[in-house]
């Protein structure tokens, strides 16, 4: 029982429900050892006795929690204060304000900070001085009652940037070609925003692992997404050092030849090469002045965030890129170890720094691209649901993320092992205590260059399930987080940001959250296949997806997922799919698509090659017989329900007509946002993603192709029949 209550104070469930009105406990040893990892020792019964007492003296001794937090135009939420105590705001912007407690309420004059009109948006300092002598501080975070809303209605592409060469890209799509995209489908056709894969820092190694969802470091991106010739130094190199970069260049062509001409798939780790070596060339070059203020000024900007990011690439230039195994001295990043070996690494940390201002530079072109061409929203950027364990971000920042823990999803009706996504999460304590400092500093990184931002696994703002390390992903626990103040955190960025924010919110999610969520502004992810009315009559806008199926990359790492929001066979007597949902039953609030990057492309769907790849693979859930039957049927009931709503005519079963329908069909729903997935408007039969597999599959490693499996350049996309007569469709579709 006390062990229980000790779990219950520190936010951790001790029972879970993987189906209604079943419920299962956790056990003992999962409590203990989540409670470990967030500082508090459990294992003996003295052991949690002593915790429960020294819980009880702080929470008796404590005026302010943490961080407390307040809406614009609301008080904040305070808890009880004693008659006497007075109360001091030092705001942003250097001004102070004071009230003093009467009869349990805080009042007064001009400069009353619980009066809410005198809170600034922001992050503040308050302060409690008690007349028992008791005094406390806390992080204020005042922010607006919702994020933004995207302007009117749009519709904009959904890409892989990786996926999308052109002509002069090195291998692999870059933030040139992203530009260019932008630049040609807001002028063109009149997109509104272009949705990316996380462009986060990946783990370098050999082979790093392609997936964009297991990063080293969310807070930068990768410069292997860097056009090299955009990079204005390239244009100043000279002798030796333009003749090896004419080379580097050629060799770069082959490898972009071997992909679009050869059916050779993606490599990053060839293109990196290229590129590393090339920007040591750049890095060489000196900085005119104008560009060496600008650098500076991002270097001053950015902080020992950046400085800590770029030491960590440069230990793992000599020491390998986990951590966690370098010598001792250096896995503390504040030790004086690495403070000497900051001096001696001095260079190579300017390099890692000039290299993330490199690209930060051409993000900003693209986003400045997407504007210019008439796009209301331009970039969407993605956010992952975590990051490698061994990578830059855990290194620097490890009082943040709980040791020994991994983020997953429990067992349900879906998926009876659950899943490990090897992603070590944030501790709620660690976050409160420091008024969701890195988090907010990782959304203010990712909105610099942003009309939106896409949030992988939103529902990990209010809780995750957290597998303590070398067990099984049945022996979890979910472990909750202050939504409220995880939501203001987003709003006041966001607001600063002046960007809309989407939650990828497939999967199973508690009870309160998507309205909690809309209540913030926050829209959802509506995929079309998945949007059904369920026994209980009501409408469900995930298709009862196993938990965390769409996080991703995460899949990719061998853990036992399902398709992002792909109900269960209904044979299986889980949960037999009801009537499809007709586009006015939708909810407004979302980003509506046929499709997503780890789902089978609409052209796969309707020729039975996805269930024929799984078949092919092991990964059904059934026999394979059963499973075709279960597809043709679903596929019927969409295509009659396509012709009832007159979008298809009768007996039409062409497939370039069909795909033109379903989009239709999504812009008759009244979601504020439709996604478009680029390889559907070109007939793309590959997913880019098949989760559950590994090196069975080339996940992240597929260029966009069309219907044969023959890439198509950018120039071939902008160029394509298929992709104009779809996006005809769209721009003269009724809404």
């Amino acid at each position: 029982m006390g062990r229980a209550r000790l779990a219950r104070l520190h936010g951790i469930a001790t029972s879970y429900e993987p189906a209604p009105g079943r419920t299962v406990h956790v056990s003992d040893d999962t409590v203990v050892a989540v409670l470990a990892a967030l500082g508090v020792d459990a294992s003996t019964p003295e052991a949690v006795r002593t915790a429960l007492a020294a819980h009880e003296r702080t929470a008796g001794r404590a005026l302010l929690p943490p961080t407390v937090t307040a809406r614009s135009g609301r008080a904040p939420r305070l808890p009880d204060l004693p008659d006497g105590t007075v109360l001091r705001v030092g705001t942003e912007d250097g001004a102070v304000l004071g009230a003093e407690v009467r009869d349990g309420t805080p009042h007064g004059g001009t400069d009353d900070p619980t009066a809410p009109a005198r809170l600034p948006l922001g992050v503040h300092d308050l302060r409690a001085d008690a007349p028992d002598g008791r005094t406390a501080r806390a992080h204020l975070i005042v922010a607006p009652d919702a994020v933004p809303a995207p302007p009117g209605r749009s519709h904009g592409f959904l890409v892989q940037l990786y996926s999308l060469l052109s002509r002069h890209s090195w291998g692999m799509g870059d933030l040139g070609d992203l530009a260019d995209l932008a630049a040609w489908s807001g002028r063109a056709l009149g997109t509104g925003f272009v949705q990316l894969n996380p462009l986060h820092a990946a783990v370098p190694g050999a082979p790093t692992d392609p997936s964009p969802y297991r990063p080293s470091s969310r807070r930068f991106p990768d410069p292997v997404h860097l056009r090299i010739e955009q990079v204005p130094e390239y244009a100043l190199l000279t002798g030796d050092a333009r003749v090896r970069a004419d080379e580097l260049a050629a060799r770069a062509r082959t490898l972009r030849e071997d992909v679009l001409d050869r059916g050779g798939l993606i490599d990053r780790d060839a293109v990196w090469a290229l590129k590393r070596e090339a920007l040591e060339l750049l890095a060489a070059v000196p900085l005119s002045p104008g560009r060496r203020a600008a650098y500076c000024a991002f270097l001053a900007e950015q902080g020992r965030d950046l400085d800590d990011h770029a030491t960590w690439c440069a230990l793992a230039e000599r020491h390998g890129p986990d951590w966690r195994g370098w010598p001792a001295g250096l896995r503390d990043p504040r030790s004086p170890q690495a403070a000497r070996i900051r001096h001696d690494l001095l260079d190579r940390i300017d390099f890692h720094c000039r290299l993330a201002w490199f690209t930060d530079q051409q993000l900003a072109a693209a986003q400045r691209a997407a504007r210019e061409a008439g796009m209301a929203i331009g970039l969407v950027h993605d956010l992952a649901v975590g990051v490698h364990p061994s990578g830059a971000d855990t290194w620097a920042q490890q009082d943040a993320f709980a040791a020994g823990m991994s983020i997953g999803a429990p067992p349900d009706a879906f998926n009876s092992r659950g899943q490990d996504w090897g992603l070590p999460p944030w501790r709620p304590n660690a976050l409160a205590g420091s008024g969701y400092a890195p988090y907010r500093a990782l959304l203010r990184g990712l909105l610099r260059h942003a009309g939106a931002l896409r949030i992988d696994h939103v529902m990990g703002l209010f809780r995750l399930w957290w597998v303590p390390e070398g067990r099984p992903p049945t022996e979890g626990a979910y472990v909750r987080y202050d939504g409220e103040a995880m939501l203001s955190a987003l709003a006041l960025e966001a607001h600063r940001a002046g960007a809309a924010v989407i939650g990828e919110d497939l999967g199973t999610v508690e009870p309160g959250v998507r309205e909690a969520l809309a209540e913030r502004g926050v829209l959802g992810t509506s995929v079309l296949w998945f949007e059904r009315a369920y026994g209980n009559g009501d409408a469900a806008t995930d298709g009862a997806a196993t938990d965390g199926a769409a996080t991703d990359g995460a899949a990719t790492d061998g853990a036992a997922a399902g398709h992002a929001g792909d109900p269960a066979p209904a044979s299986e007597g889980t949960v037999a799919p009801a009537r499809i949902l007709a586009p006015d039953e939708w909810r407004a609030g979302c980003l509506a698509t046929v499709t997503t990057h780890d789902l089978p492309p609409t052209a796969a769907r309707l020729a039975g090659d996805d269930v024929a790849l799984r078949a092919r693979l092991g990964l059904l859930a059934g026999p394979p017989e059963r499973e075709r039957s279960r597809a043709a049927h679903e596929l019927r009931e969409w295509l009659g329900a396509l012709t009832r709503h007159g979008l298809l005519p009768k007996g039409v079963r062409d497939e370039e007509a069909v795909v033109r329908a379903v989009h239709r069909f999504l812009l008759r729903t009244p979601a504020r946002m439709v996604g478009i997935w680029l390889p559907d408007a070109v007939g793309d039969r590959r997913p880019q993603n098949l989760p559950g597999t590994w090196d069975e599959y080339p996940n992240w490693r597929l260029p966009i192709a069309g219907p044969d499996g023959r890439p198509h350049t950018l120039e071939e996309l902008a160029a394509s029949p298929r992709l104009h007569a779809l996006m005809r469709e769209l721009a003269t579709a009724a809404p």
